[in-house]
């Protein structure tokens, strides 16, 4: 049944809401993805917080075009398309789309709207392996303790070593 006029445009609307306050937007093919899948991938996306969301792909364009985004090529709203929007992580939605993508051939990632420009599938697919904030924080952390680390324990094995050269004279002279 096709949707009347107030209906597209509660849809536009609702887009257009959820376009201006995501941080990220990964489009992604579902085609031949299973319901019990497609549930368990939508329960992973919310989880993250992110919002996933399917609609026609002419009101995608104009709910895009109306927030200020360039055209979106062909190729990214290619096949039933569904658009994950990330409110709080900029890359989660990418990462979670592409690992389930992994396990389920089915799914493919179409594109991105990242920074106010539109990604191709390659570049979506860069993003996608990104590390988390967390890990990044971490991998950062490492780096700055390290020589650090590596210095305490020059000094611990240089002192160690005098205690020990000091403890082998005391006992040379008892």
């Amino acid at each position: 049944m096709p949707l009347t006029k107030e209906q597209k445009t509660d849809v536009i609307e609702s887009l257009k809401s959820d376009l201006k306050s995501a941080k990220s937007v990964v489009f992604a093919d579902f085609q031949g993805v299973s319901v019990k899948d497609f549930q368990e991938l939508r329960k992973q996306l919310r989880e993250a917080g992110v919002k996933f969301k399917v609609a026609k792909k002419t009101l995608i364009r104009l709910a895009a075009k109306d927030s200020g985004f360039e055209e979106i090529p062909a190729e990214v709203l290619e096949g039933p398309v569904g658009a994950a929007f990330s409110m709080e992580d900029e890359i989660v939605a990418a990462r979670l789309l592409n690992n389930f993508g992994k396990k389920n051939k089915n799914l493919k990632l179409r594109g991105a709207i990242f920074e106010g420009r539109i990604l191709s599938i390659a570049e979506t697919k860069e993003l996608a392996l990104i590390p988390s904030k967390d890990e990044l924080i971490g991998k950062f952390i490492y780096l700055i303790k390290s020589p650090i680390s590596g210095f305490h324990g020059v000094l611990n094995n240089t002192i160690a070593g005098f205690v020990r050269a000091l403890d082998a004279i005391a006992k040379k002279q008892a």
